[in-house]
């Protein structure tokens, strides 16, 4: 189950359908981020697609010696547009691809320049092999759907199920009604396109499990230690993309640049290494930088000399570029822990997290809030996660931390954050005990890893997320707390997985995915979420 293939396949399919000759692909805003996510743009080039137009861009040419392939979401603005771009032509059309009303379509098409309208499933994006988004932000209203983000998150999680060619079994979070209400919608189309779902029977059947962020507010709000993580927590990654142009003494060329696991091998190698280690690779990589590069003093005599060079260059070109990215984002991430103190915050956020000792812990946030070096957003930040895991303790001392806050400087936009996430996501609110082991083998595990001493501070926090798919890969996850929808259940222990998080997945819990998938054979998971999270968002 691989989802960057899944859409990658879609794409190429697109293009191949429309047979030889130049193309243009038509897309609009959300379709051109899918597309993004998949392919570099020399990549698409080679399959002669030698334009990419937006449908809503206003001052297009025409270029009737163009095929059109448009790729566009199934949206009323979308059909406008195409509407428009029919009765007026600028190209000669060839795929339109649209779950739209095709009657109006045809009405529009007065020259006849549509030969085919077909469905693509690739209305998702896709971030890395396992995990996948719909690049929502605020899908709730409260505690309920907003109902246009509802409608799309259902299109977006069905068309990865058919794009993955999975007719699921579908589990939801009982302790959260939007949870159970997606459930419903995603069972509602699968039930009227059944056709579109039958898919060659496996023996167990795939299981879709729907959840809830408010049942584990915690990790959103933690620091990051792997690469891609880090990189998002501090830089932030839209599309694959990082700004950098805030960066002291950035470079032109380095403003804007391109994460991509797909086109970029130290990248793929060390996304889900942790920091230390990608400071090391970072070293090897500029010392084989140093080896590769062509000395300024060669002499090219010979004409071998020069195709050898010119054979070279264009991988030396592309070395350079990685390297000088790399470099570049390692840079800034170090400055920014070192400027805001991060390891020590950090390591505090940490003990919130997973230990339970109230009177250390109280004591260390209280101890960075007067730290002039630890930021509003990282000090509300320690606040939000002391309120969230001693919210019922009898020596809570939340009003003071707040009044700390004020005394800091601390704007009320953050403030005010703290009650909202203790809302959103306390006990009351939870499904599950975020913070206390469950059982004998949990609390004798905690234990053990108490006397042995943790190997990284920085790192001992793991998401319920782990636990939750332990429990469903073993056939522990209880049905009282995640029953299923209809009255269907599986016998077996389940293959293929997909995980839907409403309200946001985060890099932690996408690494928590690719851990399991490398170590719990014949077992595969996908996880999504309506976006991926860091603090910001």
């Amino acid at each position: 189950m691989n989802v960057v293939l899944a859409v990658k396949q879609y794409v190429s399919k697109m293009i191949e359908d429309s047979g030889p000759g130049m193309k243009v692909l038509l897309m609009d805003k959300e379709t051109t981020g899918i597309v993004s996510m998949v392919y570099t743009q020399s990549e698409i080039l080679q399959k002669e697609v030698y334009l990419f137009e937006r449908i809503d861009s206003p001052n297009r040419e025409i270029m009737k010696h163009l095929k059109a392939i448009c790729f566009l979401r199934p949206t009323k603005e979308n059909v406008d547009y195409l509407i428009q771009e029919l009765r007026r032509p600028k190209y000669n059309f060839s795929n339109v691809i649209s779950k739209s009303d095709v009657k109006s379509l045809a009405e529009a098409d007065e020259q006849e320049v549509v030969a085919e309208v077909q469905e693509f499933y690739g209305d998702y994006i896709a971030v890395n092999p396992h995990l996948f988004s719909l690049n929502i932000l605020g899908c709730c209203q409260g505690r309920n759907w907003d109902p246009a983000q509802l409608s799309r998150t259902t299109q977006g999680l069905t068309a990865l199920l058919l794009s993955l060619k999975k007719c699921p079994m579908i589990r939801y979070q009982l302790s959260s009604e939007a949870a159970k209400r997606l459930a419903e919608c995603v069972k509602q189309v699968i039930t009227k396109e059944y056709e579109l779902f039958e898919f060659r029977r496996t023996e167990v059947p795939p299981l879709l499990l729907i959840l809830d962020r408010c049942d584990d507010a915690i990790t959103p709000l933690l620091n990051q230690w792997t690469y891609q993580a880090m990189v998002h927590e501090l830089l932030g990654i839209n599309n694959n993309r990082i700004d950098l142009s805030r960066v002291p003494g950035i470079s032109k060329d380095l403003r804007e640049v391109v994460l991509s696991a797909e086109n970029d091998e130290f990248y793929a190698n060390n996304m889900y290494l942790n920091f230390a280690e990608i400071g090391s690779n970072i070293k090897n990589l500029m010392e084989d930088f140093q080896k590769k590069k062509p000395k300024e003093q060669q002499k090219l005599e010979s004409i071998a000399d020069m195709k050898a060079f010119v054979e070279n260059y264009p991988q030396f070109k592309k070395m350079s570029g990685t390297v000088s990215k790399h470099v570049t984002v390692v840079g800034e991430l170090s400055r920014l822990v070192g400027e805001r103190n991060l390891l020590e915050v950090s390591e505090v956020e940490q003990e919130l997290a997973c230990q339970n000792d109230h009177s250390s812990a109280l004591q260390n946030v209280k101890r960075l809030l007067q730290n002039p070096k630890v930021t509003e957003c990282d000090a509300a930040r320690l606040v939000m996660l002391y309120a969230l895991h001693y919210e019922r303790h009898s020596s809570n001392s939340l009003p003071g931390l707040m009044m700390d806050l004020r005394n800091k400087g601390v704007s009320e936009k953050y403030r005010k954050l703290v009650s909202a996430v203790v809302e959103y996501g306390g006990k009351r609110v939870r499904g599950s005990d975020l913070f206390s082991p469950k059982d004998a083998v949990a609390i004798t595990k905690q234990f053990l890893k108490g006397l042995k001493g943790i190997e990284n501070v920085y790192t001992q926090h793991q998401p319920f997320l782990h636990e939750t798919l332990d429990h469903l890969i073993k056939g522990k996850l209880k049905e009282n707390l995640y029953p299923y929808l209809g009255p269907s259940t599986l016998r077996d222990r389940p293959q293929d997985i997909i995980v839907f998080v409403i309200g946001g997945a985060t890099y932690e819990e996408a690494l928590t995915v690719y851990n399991l998938n490398r170590t719990t054979p014949g077992v595969r998971i996908v996880l999504g979420g309506t976006t991926v999270h860091n603090t910001k968002r």
